[in-house]
């Protein structure tokens, strides 16, 4: 990677001797646990006056980094950002527990739910376990069954472990589950429309009736299709004494951004779109 940060001083903290200098060459390498590491650091670090490089960093943003969730208008279309975003408001101050499965929306929920305090967000990471979170949500209740916990999860993903909805019911845990449903393997699905001009191939996904499904373990469900309808459902889903199933029937189409190609450098990021131009395109 010769064009990463190629007039920089680069320093690697890293616990495996054998990744050191194998993708990046590094000028200092420290080899130890990080917060080791750091806790011998920080007392030696001066303390610097950083504004002016948070500002630079805010400017690099710009506009479309993020949608601003609240300030798009709603132009019929109901986006996964909004259901994430929208939850979070619902939940703030709250002891909630997140857990993601693998996917867009696991991306996006790093994005639009922001969180505060540590271990609230449990996900597989880079392991690209997808059926990971309905289980690992049944454990997290298990463990800390004050917490609201919900699984946030794709139609993909879901389908992998939704025979576990029946642990749920059988020992009377309260899941909150959304479901991010746009009809497709998303990730890949993504990388199909940039780079191989939308030939969707094994990416389409025939879903069943997850209200249904949910119906028939006796768990309260509802479809979503508005965004005028969220918050009225996270609402009332809060409210219900067991496990709840929303179908959030999103966009298509939609993807994550920024984005990185296979082999490209971090300037070559692919950015989203400004949302007053994707308002104007849909109107």
């Amino acid at each position: 990677m010769k064009t990463y940060a190629p007039n920089a001083e680069k320093i690697h903290i890293e616990i495996d001797r054998a990744e050191i200098n194998k993708n990046v060459k590094v000028d200092v390498a420290l080899v130890g646990d990080l917060r080791a590491v750091l806790r011998e650091l920080l007392p030696k670090v001066k303390s610097q006056d950083r504004h002016e490089w948070l500002a630079y960093i805010d400017r690099m943003k710009g506009d479309v980094a993020v949608r601003d969730i609240q300030n798009l208008p709603d132009n019929g279309h109901l986006y996964a950002a909004h259901v994430i975003n929208d939850i979070w408001r619902e939940t703030l101050g709250s002891d909630t527990i997140i857990v993601t499965d693998v996917g867009q929306h696991q991306m996006w929920e790093a994005q639009y739910f922001k969180h505060e305090e540590p271990r609230t967000l449990i996900t597989s990471g880079g392991l690209g376990t997808m059926g990971f979170a309905l289980p690992a949500a049944i454990g997290v209740k298990a463990a800390r069954p004050e917490a609201e916990v919900w699984a946030i999860v794709g139609d993909g993903g879901f389908q992998m472990t939704m025979a576990e909805l029946a642990t749920m019911v059988q020992e009377k845990l309260k899941v909150n589950i959304a479901i991010i449903n746009n009809g497709y393997l998303g990730m890949v699905r993504q990388w199909q429309e940039f780079f191989y001009d939308r030939n969707y191939e094994a990416t389409p996904l025939l879903s069943p009736n997850f209200v249904k499904l949910a119906d028939a373990y006796g768990i309260r469900s509802v479809a979503v299709t508005q965004r005028s309808e969220v918050v009225p459902t996270v609402q009332a889903t809060r409210k219900h004494s067991g496990p709840v199933l929303i179908d959030f029937q999103v966009e298509q189409e939609d993807s994550v951004y920024p984005m990185v190609a296979a082999g490209a450098s971090l300037h070559e990021m692919i950015r989203r779109p400004n949302p007053l131009e994707e308002t104007a395109a849909d109107a």
